[in-house]
Formats: C-alpha cells, structure tokens, sequence
C-alpha cells in the first residue's frame, strides 16, 4: 500500500481529523489519526497488519506485543498472521506493564507493535518490558508514524503510514491561541 491509499482508508473511516487535540504524550495538534475507527474494519486490520507482517516475516518472531489501549488490535493481527503469540502492556498505577500473567519468556524474539506514534513514548516503555524480561527485541511495527521517520527506536521499524503531522508542546501551542476547544479523542480522557 502507498501512503496515499492509506490516506483515503483514514479519511473514508473518519479516522483522520481535523482540529485541536491533546495526545497521550501531552502535545498539542491540528490533526489526530484516530486509528479506532479504521481498526473497527477487519478488513483493514488485516490490510495494515499484512505491511508490518511482511517486513518481519523472516525475522522469527515468537511473540507481537502492543500497549493497551491502541496497540491491542493490531499486535493481535499482526501476531495471528505470524502465527506467534499476542500480548498486551497496560498501564497499572501510570506504570506500563504486564499483567494478568500474562509474561516474555528470556530469548523470546518480540515485535512490539502500536497504532500511532506521535512521540514514542508508549513503545519506550514496552521496550522496556522486553528487555526486563530478557526478551530479544526485532522490531517496532506501527500503523501511523506521525514523525515522518525521524523517530529511532534502535531497530528495525515499518510503519504503514510515515507522515510528519506537527505537534506542540502545550506552552507553545499556536492552537491554543485560537478559539477551537482542546479535544482528547484517545482512550485516556482529560
């Protein structure tokens, strides 16, 4: 898929939008890709998960793990087409981490996987989960990169769709000099 095919997914989904937004790092933008709304169509799961699938293919991926809320769908789809295992991270008292028993086992090779990237901070800290369980790390896949590929992760990364969408930090947010109203479209409110 090129990035223009991907584009219209999201515009014809409604999950590209227009506006002010608050992201889960805590900067401010124009635009949110709300990748909820394209993963609600299998069809598409299965589609963007195909892309990150077939860059990691040979790479002998044992488990895809995603951060909750976001990373869920699409590291299950990406999991079920490599036939390895899924796993979530969720945030327990604002730590990322495992829970329900679920566990990396040492040596396993891990791809951690995640709907959008605005600032990497999520997958940072699912990295962290791997390598503290002394799993193998082999990639980070991703839906939307919104750095435009300036993001560095220290391995292999496929993104589906690498735009550079701005984001602000709040102090300096021209956005927030205007009149349109602060949103926080995510699975965390305000």
């Amino acid at each position: 898929m090129d990035s223009r095919e991907v584009m219209e997914i999201f515009k014809r989904t409604g999950a590209y939008l227009e506006g002010h937004f608050l992201f889960t790092s805590g900067r401010h933008g124009s635009n949110y890709m709300q990748c909820a709304k394209v993963l609600q169509y299998p069809e598409y799961t299965i589609e963007f998960g195909r892309e990150i699938v077939d860059y990691f293919r040979d790479r002998g991926v044992d488990t895809v793990i995603g951060p909750a809320m976001g990373g869920v769908v699409i590291a299950y789809e990406v999991a079920r087409q490599l036939g390895a295992k899924a796993l979530f991270a969720e945030r327990e008292k604002g730590v990322m981490t495992l829970r329900r028993e679920l566990k990396i086992n040492p040596g396993e090779k891990v791809l951690v996987v995640e709907d959008v990237i605005t600032t990497g901070g999520s997958v940072r800290e699912v990295i962290d989960i791997v390598e503290k369980s002394r799993g193998e790390l082999v990639g980070v896949g991703v839906i939307v990169d919104r750095t435009g590929g300036k993001i560095d992760f220290g391995v292999p990364l496929k993104a589906v769709l690498s735009i550079e969408l701005i984001s602000y930090p709040p102090e300096e947010c021209p956005i927030c000099r205007t009149n349109i109203p602060l949103v926080k479209p995510g699975s965390r409110n305000l």
